[in-house]
């Protein structure tokens, strides 16, 4: 057993945050993974909730053609969230706590 046990989780941690520096593109539905989802609405995936939303999405064209403030009704009563931006916050936080805790 290792006496720098306790440095050596200081040292993932840090790689952890060190791999997080700079500018990331994160898909969307690694954003909004099934444990984001399942804790703020009852869908268990992206895709579910696209699909009960009742808008026609085969592409990222067809959602980002989606008019905002209907998506953002839709948001409100379908999960714990007032408008998308506040839920791609919230998931994005997620996200990155997610990263820098990672293996620790």
């Amino acid at each position: 057993m290792s006496s720098g046990n306790g440095l050596e989780g200081l040292d993932k941690l840090q790689k952890n945050v060190e791999r997080l520096a700079g500018e990331h593109r994160v898909q969307l539905a690694n954003l909004l993974d099934a444990e984001f989802m399942s804790e703020c609405s009852s869908f268990h995936s992206f895709e579910e909730l696209i699909t009960a939303s009742g808008f026609k999405v085969e592409s990222a064209e067809d959602f980002a053609a989606i008019p905002d403030d209907e998506w953002d009704t839709f948001i409100r009563k379908a999960t714990s969230y007032q408008s998308w931006q506040e839920m791609q916050r919230a998931a994005a936080v997620a996200y990155t706590r997610k990263q820098v805790f990672k293996g620790l």
